[in-house]
């Protein structure tokens, strides 16, 4: 019996830890405050509970250990259901539910990642899996502010927020 009960313990450890790897997300109005107070970018996964690649972006993209490291040092991440209708919260001053806010976002399909200013100003929605590596990616980018400088995320990826130098002779046009 002693034996069953540790085995048990065992098997519910193990499955705590597969149901859940990784550090708990924000919800949308604890995000948007500590992101202003820590002067952080923030990150929304819309996501639905059926969705197929809602859960490989979790097993493949988030739970990797360097996308989780630099997502939770750098940005507040915030998790929303996105057919939730029952949750409140107000976004710019007006109230929605998790539904409402997927539609002001433009949220077509799932998952998609928003990134956001420690302002709350929308920079862009990404539609689709992402890569872990090109998540990564896209991470570095906004934290690094490249979008103020009107350097695109390609001219980043060959050469950080500086635009990359032309041959001698061809033209940037």
């Amino acid at each position: 019996m002693k034996k069953m009960s540790v085995v048990v313990a065992i098997n519910l450890l193990a499955l705590t830890v597969l149901t859940y790897a990784g550090r708990p997300w924000f919800g949308f109005q604890e995000g948007l405050s500590k992101a202003q107070k820590e002067h952080k970018h923030v990150v929304i996964d819309f996501y639905t509970d059926w969705c197929h690649w809602c859960k490989v972006m979790d097993q493949k993209t988030f739970s990797d250990p360097e996308v989780e490291k630099f997502l939770f040092e750098h940005f507040v991440p915030i998790r929303i259901n996105a057919e939730d209708a029952s949750e409140k919260m107000t976004f710019q001053g007006k109230p929605f539910t998790a539904r409402e806010l997927t539609r002001a976002f433009q949220v077509t399909g799932y998952p998609s990642i928003a990134f956001l200013t420690e302002t709350s100003e929308i920079l862009g929605v990404v539609p689709g899996y992402i890569e872990k590596d090109k998540f990564l990616n896209l991470l570095k980018y906004v934290q690094s502010e490249c979008y103020k400088t009107n350097v695109s995320f390609d001219v980043f990826l060959k050469g950080g927020c500086k635009p990359v130098k032309q041959p001698a002779g061809k033209s940037t046009k």
